[in-house]
């Protein structure tokens, strides 16, 4: 038995807001409900609903800039800066600035979207 997993090939998540989300080990991936691991990128002008997440997520930012408002609080993660956003906090991600962002976004346990409980 193998001691590791190299992932070659990541599951794309299907989207319909141009967000690339390409999830290596996860739920969808490698049915891991402990860790999700995700490589990114969201479009100029792209932005989620509210949600409050039952999973703690870290945010690498790659390139770019990406904001956070959490609870009443705007925050802007630029190149090289990471986050760590707990579970159940009240939080929407969002690029409204003028180029793409790229980042890895890693959910524990793993990203679950019967977890997110994103508002409609």
């Amino acid at each position: 038995m193998k001691k590791y997993l190299i992932q070659n090939s990541p599951f794309i998540v299907p989207t319909t807001d141009g967000k690339l989300i390409e999830e290596h080990h996860g739920l969808a991936s490698t049915n891991n409900s402990e860790i999700s691991v995700a490589h990114m990128i969201a479009p100029p002008g792209w932005t989620e609903p509210f949600q409050t997440p039952e999973f703690d997520e870290y945010t690498y930012l790659i390139r770019g800039k990406k904001r956070f408002i959490i609870d009443d609080e705007e925050i802007i993660l630029e190149a090289g800066q990471s986050i760590q956003i707990l579970k159940n906090t009240h939080v929407q991600y969002s690029n409204p600035f003028d180029e793409e962002c790229e980042y890895i976004a890693i959910c524990k346990p793993a990203f679950d979207f019967a977890k997110v409980h994103r508002e409609e």
